[in-house]
């Protein structure tokens, strides 16, 4: 993915976990993930008619599971509409994602980035959970789920990649990002007995 887009990936991932969390308006919230969406589908369709090789294709291809999630929540907040198919969309893009991480990391043996995938599938199938199967519950854990992913998994890869330094990143450390993540949100998970208010629609993003 482009070192560019996985960042601005964190920036509306971070925006959007505040949105669970009620901190932020749905219709701003939403500017912003059109921007992030429309970046996140123009970088794949250069990066496709660009390439040399299938893999190189397969590589870019699952840039527009991003963009397009974003650009559907953009206007599912702006126009104010239900998200439960943006719900059963994050289903089928949680399915896509895990495939994504095993090819990684089977194909290309490339540990690190398929944990990524995982981390992003584990992320949108909990979209699917709150908004395509109403589990109210969860939103907080959501919210706390995709604040924590935004910096983990796309705004910190997202710049080293800008360094030229991820290659160096072991994969234990992202082994430990992934324990460290889950203890932190076990409280968070023990207390997500009732609904988070949310100001707005509650059009959540991934990635």
């Amino acid at each position: 993915m482009s070192s560019v887009g996985l960042t601005f990936v964190g920036a509306v991932l971070f925006v959007n976990g505040l949105l669970f969390l009620g901190k932020i308006d749905a219709k701003s919230a939403g500017v912003f993930n059109l921007f992030v969406g429309a970046l996140q589908t123009a970088i794949p369709f250069y990066l496709i008619a660009t390439a040399d090789t299938p893999d190189e294709i397969l590589g870019a291809a699952g840039i527009f599971l991003f963009g397009f999630t974003y650009l559907y929540v953009g206007i599912c907040n702006l126009a104010g509409y239900d998200g439960t198919g943006l719900g059963w969309y994050s289903a089928w893009v949680a399915i896509m994602a895990t495939g994504f991480g095993v090819t990684n990391i089977v194909r290309f043996d490339d540990v690190p980035t398929g944990l990524l995938w995982l981390q992003w599938a584990v992320l949108w199938g909990l979209f699917w959970a709150v908004l395509a199967l109403g589990m109210d519950r969860l939103t907080a854990l959501a919210g706390w789920l995709t604040l924590i992913l935004s910096f983990t998994t796309c705004t910190v890869p997202g710049f080293l990649l800008l360094l030229g330094e991820w290659g160096r990143v072991p994969t234990w450390a992202l082994l430990a990002s992934i324990v460290a993540t889950a203890l932190v949100l076990v409280p968070v998970a023990r207390r997500s007995t009732r609904p988070a208010t949310v100001g707005g629609q509650l059009q959540p993003a991934t990635g």
